[in-house]
């Protein structure tokens, strides 16, 4: 289906006149649970226009997750897309949510939104108040840790302008073209991207789920020019065969953006030969957003991750809190010039991740004598054996190039001797069969390529590895099932 733009402002008209009327208002807490399709923009634009701050549910998490949220964030209300019903539904048992809406199907103890605006305009309300979403972090770590940030004093079509600046600083032309949304919507750096584009007037193309070749296809089709993606689908992408590569048009796009996981050196590498220099990547997470790659930029330093943006200064600081020089490798932490967050309703989090207005994302890395940025890895996930750091990122870097290997994770698991030896664990790609003959091959591929000491002393396969569809690892909970039983879980 397709909206114009005014068919898409003005349901989000509807939906504020509409939640008005039930009593939800500024500063309340509502909750939707929604797939990539259009309904979410409108909940999305309404949020901005309300006053009222939102929370966009994963798909992917379980019932006990989403109660901890609900229960946590005190929301009011919940709009629940039919397809996703389980577990969400599951999780309102005993729930005090007023306001429960049904979207794309009907759905027992709820309203269907059709029913919730039938009686309400499409004009502008009045009283118009930016509505910022809190954004629930959980997920690859542990416990959810909710990011907010404090109300602003701004007209809505202010915050607008400022999403086409933001555009702007990505060369998201204005009226031109069309952006292509292949990522979750509920995502947040997803979401900036597409509603980037919406504020300069590029049309959105949507896919409800990402498939390669139906995304060049896409890319062809309506000549897209933006795109914002996650490095597991670039990997998904080269892993087409030649004769479909090959077989689309894609000299309309004009930038695309990636984010949210790590990006092995050759994968990029292989998107730039293949798409040329128009891959942008960033740094940051919903706590604040930190540097820009430009293509020419990592080009010239492979691996970089970029520069500070505009308003953030990037520091590498030692386990004193010492301000670290260009090479040296630190936890890297990222001062706003002023505070933009806190973890709602968790102030020794918060603290527990600033050394004064500087926090951090929990990464290790260093800057180059340019200020570039290079990550390492996340802190938590560094393995130190016989005393020795290594750094998963780098070995699943080589590992995911091998060609039996269709997704990898690596972890420390416990050793004796080391303390933590290196694991690998492998989904192999398709029409593959594990096997020990295979683990020995992967061994000696890595060993080829880096130093014996960073390379696994086993491989273990799966038929899948647990991610997000953001591309981030679920390392949690791999790790667990080594370290069951043992005191300490590094």
């Amino acid at each position: 289906r397709a909206l114009t733009m005014a068919e898409l402002v003005g349901r989000a008209h509807q939906l504020v006149h509409a939640l008005r009327a039930r009593g939800v208002g500024a500063g309340d807490v509502f909750v939707y649970a929604l797939p990539n399709d259009v309904d979410i923009v409108c909940w999305q634009l309404a949020a901005q226009e309300s006053g009222i701050q939102t929370i966009a549910l994963n798909p992917a998490l379980t019932a006990s997750e989403v109660r901890t949220i609900l229960e946590h964030s005190k929301a009011v209300g919940i709009a629940l897309h039919h397809d996703l019903a389980d577990p969400v539904a599951e999780s309102l048992a005993g729930s005090e949510i007023r306001l429960r809406i049904s979207v794309g199907g009907e759905l027992r103890g709820f309203e269907p939104v059709d029913e919730l605006v039938r009686a309400h305009p499409m004009t502008e309300p009045d009283h118009r108040s930016v509505g910022l979403p809190i954004s629930y972090s959980s997920g690859t770590t542990g416990a959810p840790k909710a990011i907010s940030r404090p109300p602003i004093d701004l007209d809505p079509t202010d915050f607008s302008d400022g999403m086409k600046l933001f555009a702007h600083a990505f060369r998201f032309l204005p009226l031109h073209g069309a952006h292509l949304v292949t990522a979750g919507m509920h995502h947040g750096g997803c979401q900036s991207f597409y509603q980037g584009a919406l504020a300069v007037g590029q049309p959105l193309v949507i896919m409800g789920k990402f498939d390669a070749e139906a995304t060049l296809a896409a890319i062809e089709r309506h000549r897209v020019t933006t795109a914002y993606m996650v490095p597991t689908q670039f990997v998904r992408l080269l892993r087409l065969p030649e004769s479909v590569r090959t077989r689309y048009d894609l000299s309309s796009l004009e930038v695309v953006v990636h984010s949210a996981a790590p990006c092995p050196i050759e994968v990029k590498r292989q998107m730039m030969e293949w798409w040329g220099p128009i891959i942008w990547e960033t740094y940051g997470g919903m706590e604040g957003a930190a540097a820009i790659a430009k293509p020419h930029h990592w080009l010239a330093r492979p691996g970089t991750v970029g520069r500070a943006v505009r308003g953030m200064t990037i520091k590498i600081l030692g386990d004193d809190d010492r301000e670290l020089g260009p090479g040296e490798i630190g936890r890297v932490f990222l001062e706003p010039e002023a505070s933009t967050f806190e973890y709602r309703g968790d102030p020794e989090l918060t603290a527990q991740v600033h050394v004064g207005r500087a926090f951090t994302l929990g990464d290790v890395g260093y800057l180059d004598e340019d200020g570039f940025l290079f990550l390492c890895d996340r802190a938590k996930d560094m393995i130190i054996s016989g005393g020795v750091n290594i750094y998963p990122a780098e070995v699943e870097g080589v590992l995911a190039l091998h060609p039996a290997v269709g997704d990898v994770a690596v972890i420390g698991v416990p050793d004796p001797e080391w303390g933590e030896q290196v694991k690998a664990i492998v989904e192999p790609a398709e029409g593959v069969e594990p096997s020990d003959a295979l683990a020995r091959e992967i061994i000696d591929f890595c060993v080829e390529r880096l130093a014996k000491y960073k390379c696994p002393r086993s491989v273990d396969f799966r038929a899948a590895l647990p991610r997000t569809d953001q591309g981030k690892l679920y390392k949690r909970r791999l790790r667990d099932e080594y370290w069951a039983g043992l005191d300490r879980k590094v």
